[in-house]
């Protein structure tokens, strides 16, 4: 592939050609032998050659990439394409079975889960979810056995008492939000739209424990960039204003109450979401000051920050505060709090620079007491998205470790580390160190063996 005058396909953004499969993987440290499942990630990865004037990171084919944990040992890595038309087509490979919904070659590029027994390579804006193996091949494209009416969301959220996933999705020819809650069995149980003045790319969503927060943001579907042949028809439309929905999860349309922004800005990614009682809701996010205005190849129009959002539904404002100013993005959490109050969140260091966006040290916020600790990951390293996985019974939020795959620079490699959670800043409990480099990707999550 020719990578040119394009940040984002170069160095560990540049994609990856071949399918690999190693067994045994070394380690340095001792692998908790309580850790037994697969930690899955998701990222866009070109197959063939594209015009870096035009290129975007969000788009490309996906590649899936799995450690396999059991038993203090790292027993397999793999990674494997997500088999859209496009790289059936350039390997000479049978096309793949299933629906389809909207324009394109169905990719899903942007977040890997586990849900109702089966594992799922997903995206939003059009392309349906994409049903892997447990060995990450591709099966089929699925609407969750014709349950699904259209398009789905890179960033589901599964409410830790009843297993269900909740989703907010779009696509640049609907006038609406659609509000899709998927059932334990693998199928959509309820879907329900919200009209929205325009088209707005909206990536991810809350929950708490009674509602779901819509973001209807200024950046927007452009039809004329479309024409143009832009990979991403989405920018920055400051006119368009800024606000937040709090959509009871029972209710209708008419029920969403919009809470006004005092200025445009952009949010990809919540940390976490709660009802405090007196009819505030609480929203800790990753805040950038704008997006797609003048680089309109990535994420990269100044450093986000995490900032604590308080809705006002009846007077209809948020009042904003800042949790951290450090650069960042990636927001998690322990996910058995989801919609829950919380203490406690992991990101990585996310720094806008002249040619792209530059990723660094892990961290961990303690939101009570405003304090962030940082886990330096060493000279020529860089983090990627960290996920928290609890220990068995624990009692502390903070039981548990942190795991996340980090590029290498110095050997053009990967590792897996694994951080005891509550001792962050030390060095890590054990390093699982991969055969092959791991592109800056976007998305993903643990998926434990069943109990």
């Amino acid at each position: 592939m020719t990578v040119i005058e394009n940040p984002y396909l170069s160095g560990n953004f540049a994609p990856v050609d071949d399918e690999v499969t190693a067994f045994d993987l070394p380690v340095t440290g001792d692998l908790p032998r309580e850790l037994s499942g697969r930690l899955l990630r998701n990222g866009p990865n070109p197959i063939n050659d594209v015009d870096p004037l035009q290129h975007h990171w969000f788009v490309g084919s996906g590649m899936v990439h799995g450690v396999r944990l059991r038993d203090g040992r790292a027993e397999w890595y793999r990674n494997r394409f997500v088999r859209d038309e496009l790289v059936c087509e350039t390997k000479g490979w049978p096309e793949i079975p299933g629906p389809r919904h909207g324009m394109g070659a169905n990719v899903a590029n942007t977040n890997v889960v586990a849900h109702a027994g089966r594992t799922w390579a997903i995206v939003e804006a059009g392309g349906l979810p994409v049903e892997l193996t447990d060995e990450l091949e591709t099966v089929a494209r699925s609407d969750f056995d014709g349950t699904l009416p259209g398009s789905f969301t890179a960033h589901p959220k599964r409410d830790p008492e009843t297993g269900e996933l909740h989703a907010v999705v779009y696509y640049w020819e609907w006038d609406h939000l659609q509000y899709v809650v998927v059932g334990n069995d693998g199928r959509v149980r309820r879907t329900m739209n919200v009209p929205v003045p325009g088209k707005p790319m909206v990536h991810d969503c809350a929950i708490t424990e009674t509602q779901v927060l819509l973001f209807d943001l200024p950046v927007t579907f452009d039809l004329e960039t479309a024409m143009a042949g832009q990979a991403l028809p989405y920018r920055w439309d400051p006119d368009y204003g800024a606000r937040v929905g709090v959509l009871p999860r029972d209710g209708e349309a008419t029920d969403v109450r919009w809470c006004e922004l005092d200025e445009p800005l952009y949010t990809y990614h919540p940390l976490n979401a709660y009802d405090t009682g007196d009819g505030t809701v609480i929203l800790d996010t990753v805040v950038h000051p704008k997006m797609f205005a003048t680089d309109v190849r990535g994420p990269n129009e100044g450093s986000p920050v995490l900032e604590r959002w308080l809705l006002d539904p009846a007077g209809g404002k948020v009042r904003r505060e800042m949790l951290s100013d450090r650069p960042q993005e990636f927001p998690r959490m322990h996910e058995g709090l989801i919609g829950r109050r919380h203490r406690y969140g992991y990101g990585a260091e996310f720094i806008s620079t002249d040619t792209g966006v530059r990723f660094g040290a892990l961290l961990k916020h303690d939101v009570e007491r405003a304090t962030t600790e940082v886990h330096d990951v060493g000279a020529g390293r860089m983090s990627m998205e960290p996920v928290f996985v609890p220990r068995d019974g624990a009692a502390a939020e903070d039981d548990g470790w942190v795991l996340c795959y980090v590029h290498d620079a110095t050997r053009d490699g990967c590792d897996v580390l694994v951080l005891d959670a509550q001792d962050f800043a030390a060095p890590p409990v054990a390093t699982v160190h991969l055969p092959v480099r791991v592109p800056f990707g976007f998305h993903g999550n643990w998926a434990p063996d069943p109990a």
